[in-house]
């Protein structure tokens, strides 16, 4: 099948790209659809070295479009006459059939580079190899479009060897016109043959810089277009794909699932930045070409320095955007980003918001060598914080009285990007860090943390904690599973959600309209305790990612569930029915097993044990408590009413792929189960 058959046949994601590379004047789209077959037969290669064959081909062109012509005259296509006449005059002013040549054969390789595209995409989807994420609507555009850009660069590209080679041509013929006119004088011709020789030459001539005066309009139009594409490209890459980014970052940073890799923006970003730098390279060749031929309304001279002033600045702010902090500033062993233990901070300068300021070294050289990843890396240790007094009368942030773990400092990054001529001063900004000065404080700064970055629109808000907003349940509930995700892999169900919702704002027919403070989500304790909803949740979560990782991972804890709606679903399952269940009562994280017994009578009797802490299975481990768990019943004979894990799993099963190869009495841990007083309890 013929090329250009081939291509209109291609989806439409890559006939744009053949719309693209058809938008200027190089060879218009209506010359390569009515010759196509003509076009893709000749030698175009060895035409752009042989001069006779290309102007054989050039001429065979000029008589195909007379052909052409003069089949729309029949058809009375009077669009298409015209367009074809106009095509036609437009070729007959080219003084070099190899330019003619090379431009077509530039055009036939860039369709051939499409194909090759097409049919790799169609090979990958035959061979159904899934791409690591699933690009969206906007981000294929967006790829279609920086595709586009790098052709039009492309584009630009070859036109500016064809004026440089129009402006040698034009140099060459100047020079042998003044040759010429010398060798003249020093011959016996008559004054009228050497006036009109003269005359002729002065005309061409003229042709010629005309010629060249508006290919140098073209290339500089055409460059105020390539910087219309980056600009609309920066402008999307800035304002929404970066900050979508930066959003997703703070919540990965609170244990979000979502993608940060910077790997697809910064190829983008480094595409829109090599075109601005081969547009100041384009015109840094205009002012050479300028430099050895000038002419009155010249339009580089005009028009240059106003695309360097917008090239130039569009580069500023690509390169501001584009110095970003990848990895967010953290205390080593620490839990989470964004908290920093006072005497180990591993940044550089923080500029304080309240009451403190950094004593040290405030500056270092940023090092790749440090990188794992190809990111430059410097590490300051051993920075301390020092009180600051505030100056003046009025009443400022400093009066607001706010606890220690919700002050939150910012790091910055500053350096200079120097590069071909252009030097930029850049600064990024880590997210907001709380700095404490005890390791005991970390729960509470983590909390700050955690309320920040689910709410803040701002990434630069300090002052967030002075008017602090509410939590919709929605937002509360989903950060609260990404803490189990982030740390045990596996996040928390609806049915947990909705008991942690009961728990928090009663029995309600709908919980999306709730909403949480600040205050009670971390200061306040909650009903009947001494301590807060985070100190409460954070407890269980430091419990399960410590002691009972692999059983919350594989669904054996059924973890959140209240003691009401525990009695509900074992009272209906079959005799030894258990549950696992974490304690509503143990501030540092408890857990606790219930199971169902029947009556002689039949009526269903619901039994839990006290709560094991931390202190218990630091012990012993969970699955081999609930293997040798066992009561006195009558004539004092010791049983495990552990039978079935709800809602019908056997014990053994459930748990078996745990337990020691030893079993009953020879297990190393019956000697701490029988030593250890169990707590039965009727509910």
């Amino acid at each position: 099948m013929a090329q250009w058959e081939r291509l209109r046949q291609l989806h439409s994601v890559y006939q744009q790209q053949l719309d693209e590379l058809y938008d200027r004047d190089g060879l218009p789209m209506d010359v390569r659809y009515y010759l196509a077959a003509w076009i893709e037969k000749q030698e175009w290669e060895r035409a752009v070295r042989d001069y006779d064959l290309a102007m054989v081909l050039f001429q065979v062109l000029l008589d195909n479009l007379d052909t052409q012509h003069s089949r729309f005259v029949q058809e009375e296509q009077f669009l298409l006459k015209h367009n074809i006449r106009r095509y036609k005059q437009n070729f007959q002013y080219q003084e070099q059939p190899c330019t003619l040549a090379s431009t077509i054969l530039w055009f036939l390789q860039k369709e051939k580079e499409i194909l090759e595209t097409a049919e790799l995409d169609m090979q990958v989807k035959l061979l159904q190899v899934e791409p690591e994420q699933m690009e969206t609507d906007s981000q294929k555009d967006l790829e279609r479009r920086m595709a586009g850009l790098r052709n039009e660069v492309q584009c630009v590209e070859h036109a500016l060897t064809c004026l440089e080679e129009q402006q040698d041509e034009f140099d060459f013929k100047y020079k042998t016109h003044q040759m010429e006119g010398k060798l003249m004088k020093n011959y016996s011709a008559t004054e009228e043959a050497a006036k009109k020789e003269q005359d002729q030459n002065m005309k061409v001539l003229q042709m010629l810089i005309n010629r060249l005066d508006e290919c140098r309009k073209t290339m500089l139009s055409n460059l105020g277009k390539l910087l219309d594409r980056s600009e609309e490209l920066l402008s999307v890459l800035v304002k929404k794909e970066l900050l979508e980014w930066q959003k997703r970052q703070q919540k990965a940073c609170i244990g979000a699932p979502d993608n940060v890799c910077l790997d697809q923006l910064e190829n983008w970003f480094t595409c829109v930045a090599v075109c601005l730098f081969q547009v100041r390279e384009f015109l840094s060749k205009l002012q050479e070409l300028m430099g050895k031929l000038t002419y009155p309304n010249d339009p580089v001279k005009a028009q240059k320095p106003v695309l360097q002033s917008r090239v130039d600045s569009l580069l500023t702010e690509l390169l501001k955007s584009a110095f970003v902090v990848e990895t967010q500033p953290s205390m080593p062993q620490g839990k989470g980003p964004l908290v920093l233990l006072q005497h180990n901070l591993s940044a550089p300068v923080i500029k304080g918001y309240r009451r403190f300021n950094v004593l040290g070294s405030n500056s270092k050289a940023l090092n790749m060598a440090e990188s794992q990843t190809g990111g430059m890396v410097a590490d300051f240790r051993h920075l301390t914080l020092k009180e600051q007094k505030s100056g003046g009368s009025g009443k400022g942030v400093n009066d607001i009285s706010l606890s220690v773990t919700e002050e939150l400092h910012i790091i910055y990054f500053d350096t200079v990007f120097e590069m071909k001529g252009l030097s930029v001063n850049l600064q990024a900004a880590s997210l907001p860090v709380v700095v404490i000065s005890n390791s005991s404080q970390q729960q509470s700064a983590w909390s700050s943390i955690l309320w920040f970055n689910m709410l803040s629109q701002d990434p630069k808000d300090i002052t967030f904690f002075a008017n602090c907003p509410a939590a919709m349940w929605p937002q509360l509930g989903e950060m609260l599973s990404w803490q189990f995700l982030s740390a045990t892999k596996r996040g928390l169900e609806p049915e947990q959600l909705d008991m942690i919702a009961y728990k928090l704002f009663g029995k309600q027919q709908n919980y999306d309209s709730c909403k949480m403070t600040w205050s009670r989500f971390s200061k306040e304790n909650v009903p009947n305790a001494n301590f807060t909803f985070w100190v409460w949740f954070d407890g269980i979560l430091v419990l399960v990612k410590t002691y009972l990782e692999n059983l919350w991972r594989d669904g054996s804890i059924m973890g959140f569930v209240s003691k009401a709606r525990e009695k509900t679903l074992l009272k209906k399952k079959q005799t030894g029915t258990f549950l696992l269940r974490f304690s509503e009562s143990v501030r540092d994280g408890g857990i606790t097993f219930s199971w169902v017994e029947y009556s002689p009578t039949g009526e269903p009797d619901v039994k839990s044990v006290q709560p094991f802490t931390k202190v218990d299975l630091s012990q012993i481990p969970f699955h081999e408590i609930i293997r040798n768990f066992q009561i006195f019943e009558a004539e004092n004979v010791p049983e495990n009413p552990l039978l079935y894990l709800y809602p019908n799993t056997p014990k053994d099963e459930a748990f078996g792929k745990y337990y020691t190869d030893k079993t009953g009495d020879d297990s190393p841990y019956i000697k701490y189960i029988k030593t250890k007083l169990m707590f039965v309890s009727k509910e």
